[in-house]
């Protein structure tokens, strides 16, 4: 019997070099960049993207806020949710989280972030005082809803010609080890490509059970956050992709004022729910700094990337002109680095 040939474990630099997925955003989305820059000579304006969504600040590029853009959401489709403003103290807090009927756990994050900075799951009250020990700004507690599968729907609507669809579709998979009863969970740890992305976070957030061995099968999720930052896999969810799925979110968006292009993300009970429009919640609702981010999908090709990435720019580019022969008016230079800066400071 021949025996069996050992798989080669390649570096982690050179699978972050090799697999677009971990490249820095400025180098993936350069050759983007220079088509916006195409896009804005086209539309004799640098800031024309703001426009496609007139009714988020700057159209979602940076700096709205998520509980304003929340609360022209149908409540139907929300979590229970608690927006916290300065000075906060963990009394105060917890008074609001029982008036708004709100248990641990809950979910905390800034009403103004990205990437996944600060979003925490907190279970309890020495957590959230620990929380608030490390961070300051204007927060949001949400309901923690436990359905079992999230997902990110790029969805778009022009103001006037009515045409309308779903550019992509994510589904994520948590960042998780599987216990084999031998190794403990610190080797699992270092054994896992995503969890290296987060290896210092992990390493103190899981310190007491480190040298804890893991029975076999046992799944641990190591990171709730469904964020690419946070070691989430983004699996493709195009193939969910049809036109009774277009109109339930034509249906969610209807009542949304100046909104043309984003992402929903959200959780649901079960794909079938999903396709009907029921049992969603959603958590967040991102403008034009939303990617299609079907693209990470493990294995796919940089070139249906870019060809995605682009066509989202195009998107973009559409419907704000769109907005434009609507009676909006583009932002001046000036007045965008301004409302820039001070979403920044």
């Amino acid at each position: 019997m021949m025996p069996e040939k050992q798989k080669i474990k390649l570096p982690f630099w050179f699978k972050k070099l090799y697999y677009f997925e971990f490249w820095p955003a400025p180098v993936l989305y350069f050759p983007v960049l220079i088509y916006l820059f195409y896009l804005s000579i086209k539309a004799r304006s640098f800031t024309f993207f703001t426009l496609a969504n007139p009714g988020i600040f700057l159209g979602g590029i940076k700096g709205e806020s998520k509980m304003d853009i929340l609360k022209k959401i149908s409540p139907t489709y929300l979590p229970k949710s608690v927006y916290l403003s300065e000075p906060i103290s963990v009394y105060n807090t917890l008074a609001q989280l029982e008036q708004a009927e709100l248990n641990f756990p809950i979910v905390i994050k800034p009403d103004v972030g990205e990437r996944g900075k600060q979003v925490e799951k907190i279970d309890n009250e020495a957590a959230l005082v620990q929380y608030f020990q490390n961070h300051a700004g204007q927060f949001i507690c949400q309901e923690y809803i436990d359905y079992p599968i999230e997902l990110g729907v790029l969805f778009y609507q022009f103001p006037k010609s009515n045409k309308f669809g779903i550019s992509s579709i994510v589904q994520k998979e948590f960042l998780q080890v599987t216990g084999d009863n031998i190794k403990t969970l610190k080797q699992l740890i270092l054994e896992s490509d995503r969890a290296q992305l987060q290896l210092s976070y992990l390493l103190k957030k899981f310190e007491p059970r480190l040298s804890e061995v893991i029975p076999y099968g046992k799944v641990l999720v190591l990171e709730p956050i469904g964020n690419h930052c946070r070691g989430t896999t983004f699996l493709s969810g195009q193939h969910l992709i049809c036109s009774s799925l277009e109109w339930v979110f034509k249906e969610i968006s209807k009542d949304i004022p100046g909104f043309c292009i984003g992402r929903f993300d959200l959780k649901v009970k079960s794909l079938d729910d999903f396709a009907v429009g029921k049992n969603i919640r959603i958590m967040e609702l991102n403008g034009i700094a939303s990617e299609p981010a079907h693209i990470y999908h493990p294995g796919y090709s940089i070139v249906s990337a870019y060809s995605a990435l682009f066509n989202h720019a195009k998107l973009i580019y559409e419907i704000a002109l769109e907005n434009k022969k609507q009676g909006f008016a583009f932002l001046t230079f000036k007045s965008f680095y301004s409302a820039l800066k001070e979403a920044s400071s």
